[in-house]
């Protein structure tokens, strides 16, 4: 195995001396072939956090190649332990600057990998999920901060307000609801508009009726009617309101009023 691992680092040397001094760019993409198991490697480590493994892979990628264009041949250190610093410093600045979908301290951040580690390690000893306590004892920090770190770590990822909950059902399901006020504000703003072709009479029995909520009879005694000529002048303003509001294509017009006269 020795052999072997000195072997490869004699390869990995004669292609970055190609690549470095002859600007030999099929060695270059050698190189990136044979650094890939490592990349996976290392990104197998970060796996479970939200992306998928190839992903993570494809941003080690990256690290990869950077290092293979930063490497000193002549410097006399292995390539694979330059690389793996380069190739985990790219996947852990792609999860603080990308992957959090809320702003966190980096702090936060670091800590809360810290936890996740830790934890999934405590709970595969212990079969279940460490407490806060447990966890700061563990990591040596304030269980205030672990605290921190649990909440700060939600934002990581946030959902859709369509994203489906259940077979049937979305998160805004479980959110929000309809808000019926302004059901009522719509319907008051259409009356009131409603109100400006009555006459001054029709106008203040509407207002009687519908606003102090005032009885047909106790209107007449107001006014010095009877009660039969309160219903006829209600009867009459609704009607002239309905008209108004259907030649306006208010919608709802009819039911409205209706609602308004129960």
């Amino acid at each position: 195995m020795l052999e072997d691992a000195t072997r490869r680092d004699q390869i990995d040397l004669q292609l970055l001396r190609r690549y470095h001094v002859h600007q030999d760019l099929e060695a270059r993409e050698e190189m990136v072939r044979r650094g890939l198991p490592l990349v996976r490697a290392l990104a197998r480590q970060y796996a479970g956090r939200g992306d998928a493994l190839e992903d993570l892979v494809q941003v080690g990628t990256i690290g990869l190649i950077k290092a293979i264009d930063r490497f000193d041949p002549e410097a006399g250190s292995r390539f694979a332990a330059f690389a793996s610093p380069n190739i985990t410093g790219e996947i852990k600045r792609h999860f603080r600057d990308h992957c959090w979908a809320i702003h966190v301290p980096r702090s936060v951040q670091e800590l809360d990998a810290k936890i996740s580690r830790e934890s999934d390690r405590m709970s595969a000893k212990t079969g279940r999920a460490p407490t806060a306590a447990e966890l700061a004892e563990r990591l040596s920090v304030p269980a205030s901060q672990v605290a921190d770190a649990l909440v700060g770590g939600r934002g990581y990822r946030t959902l859709s307000l369509d994203h489906p909950v259940g077979e049937t059902g979305e998160a805004l399901d479980r959110f929000g609801r309809e808000e019926p006020g302004y059901g009522l504000v719509e319907r008051k703003s259409l009356v009131e508009d409603a109100c400006r072709v009555l006459d001054e009479r029709e106008r203040e029995v509407v207002e009687l009726r519908f606003v102090e909520g005032m009885l047909q009879r106790e209107i007449a005694e107001r006014i010095g009617v009877s009660q039969m000529q309160v219903s006829r002048i209600l009867a009459r303003a609704l009607d002239r309101m309905r008209t108004y509001l259907e030649m306006r294509g208010a919608p709802g017009d009819g039911a409205l009023l209706e609602a308004e006269a129960a």
